[in-house]
Parts: C-alpha cells; structure tokens; sequence
C-alpha cells in the first residue's frame, strides 16, 4: 500500500491473495516489486458515462467526475501515482486546477497516498468521514485500523481535509455526491454515490470502498479491542451496498469487481451497456464470504 520498493508491507500481499481469492491471513511475506508495477501499471483514461472519467491505473482506481463549475476526483492512489493521474486528467483535455474536490474512500496509502500532490497540483481540499481525518492530516494510521501495526512508510500528510456525515450530499458545481458510511476495511471507510447522464438516460455510479478484511499480523477480526465494533461494522456495509441503487459498480482495486474487463466488453456504441444493477449486490456477497473464512481461520 505504499512505494514501489520491497517494503510494501503484508498487508498490502494480503490484500493482494484476498483479492485474487486466496484464504485471508494475518501476515504474507513483503509484495514483490512486480506486482507493485502491475498496481501502477498506467491505463488510458477514458470517459466511463457522462460526465465521468476513469483517470486511475490498471490496479488503483481514480474517477474524476466534471462540471462546468468544478471537477471532484475520487481517491489518488501511491504518491507515485499521482503524476499519472494529473497526466490522464490533462490528456482528457481537464485542467488539474478545476478540480474543486478530492473524495476518499479509505485513508491507506495505495488510495490516499497521492492526495498531498493533487492537493498541490489543484488546491482542492479532501472530504472525508471520521476518524480518517486523523490518518489522512498526519500520514499515520490510528490503532483502530486493521492494518494498525503495518510496518509503512506513511503516506504524505495532507493540510486542508473536511468532514463529511454519513447520507451527507456534497455539491460540486453542478454535481451532488452522496457519501454512505461503509466501514470494516477501515473504520472510516466511505462509499460515494452521483448520477451520470447522457441526454435523458441516467446512471446511478457507485464508488464503493474496499470490503477486504484484511490486517496485520495482530488484528483479530472476532476479538479486537482496538476496533470492537468491526464485525457489526462490516455486516452494516454489506446491507448498505446490497441495498442502495447501483447501476454501475467502481472499487478501488478494479479487479476486485471485474470493472476493467466489464468497461472494455461494452460495445462501443453502447456505452450504458456498463450498467449492471446487481454489481454492488454480488461485491458485498463476495466479500461476506471472505471475512467468513478470515473468522474460520482465526479459530
């Protein structure tokens, strides 16, 4: 979850066998520097439905969503992702200086890790839901996180950061986002909602947080002092996703919901076909099943 060098911790691997259907443990060795590559791998961007874009790489998922009177960009990925992204947005023909605000999904660094260089490149502040204010204006992870006790580096501390309220609407310019607390894989976890339209057809896009339960070596999922409410807190996410209108499905690793592969099988003359109202639904199965084996395997 952090630089493109052997010290990418475990739970950065973990994530990666999770994510790949491996049984969740509590620790994996270091992630090679292959897959790191792979995470960052760049991707063209292009525009997904109406009034947005994907600007993220091949591993790490990035949204910019645009108006005439603002553009929001939804997670930044590794510091080293950054430039990518500003590249992407300005051969988009976007200007990094109109976007007005960064969303996150979760303060780790392999999402949140840019925000200090979009920040600069844009002057827009970051929306978060609490305690990820914390982690997000110092670069350190709290105790209660679940990847507490990774041995990071912290990703760059971030100065201007607001806070947003679970079913708050965010307007920006001419858009409103809607952010629904969805946390477990972090105790701030935040999923983002907006419609996208194109003439009279409109789409309902979910940017849903990550639902891997994954952690350090420490963690226990079925004991934790440091985050007792995590289990509650996962199964209030998965009822959230199950439950909310979603027609078109982002994650931030996009191989956690098959988005790339789903994005390059539309016809092109077709870009709605990306809809897919049972998107949000199968994630949150998916990954109910994977914090239920976490807990069979920490017996």
């Amino acid at each position: 979850m952090e630089k493109k060098t052997a010290r990418f911790t475990f739970a950065c691997a973990l994530l990666v066998a999770t994510l790949h259907g491996g049984a969740p443990q509590a620790q994996a060795d270091a992630i090679p520097a292959s897959k790191l590559a792979e995470w960052n791998a760049p991707q063209a961007p292009f525009r997904l439905y109406g009034n947005t874009y994907y600007v993220g790489t091949r591993g790490l998922a990035s949204v910019l969503v645009v108006s005439d009177y603002g553009h929001t960009l939804i997670d930044a990925g590794l510091p080293e992702t950054a430039p990518i992204i500003l590249k992407n947005i300005e051969s988009l023909g976007f200007r990094p200086g109109d976007i007005k605000a960064i969303l996150n999904t979760h303060a780790h660094g392999d999402h949140a890790g840019g925000f200090a260089a979009i920040q600069q490149a844009s002057g827009a502040p970051v929306y978060v839901r609490r305690p990820s204010e914390a982690t997000i204006r110092t670069g350190r992870l709290q105790k209660d996180d679940p990847q507490a006790h990774a041995k990071a580096p912290p990703m760059p501390p971030v100065k201007a950061v607001w806070i947003v309220s679970d079913e708050q609407l965010l307007g920006v310019g001419s858009n409103r986002f809607q952010a629904f607390a969805t946390p477990g894989h972090t105790p701030g976890g935040t999923t983002w909602s907006w419609d996208a339209c194109e003439k009279d057809k409109c789409l309902r896009m979910v940017f849903a947080d990550s639902l891997s339960p994954v952690s350090d070596k420490q963690f226990k999922f079925g004991a934790s002092k440091d985050y007792p409410t995590v289990l509650s807190d996962f199964e209030l996410s998965y009822k959230r996703l199950e439950s909310m209108p979603c027609d078109v499905l982002i994650t931030p690793h996009p191989e956690q919901s098959a988005f790339l592969e789903r994005v390059a099988s539309r016809p092109s003359s077709e870009p709605a076909a990306v809809k897919d109202t049972e998107g949000c639904r199968r994630y949150a199965a998916e990954f109910r099943g994977k914090l239920a084996a976490r807990l069979a395997a920490e017996k």
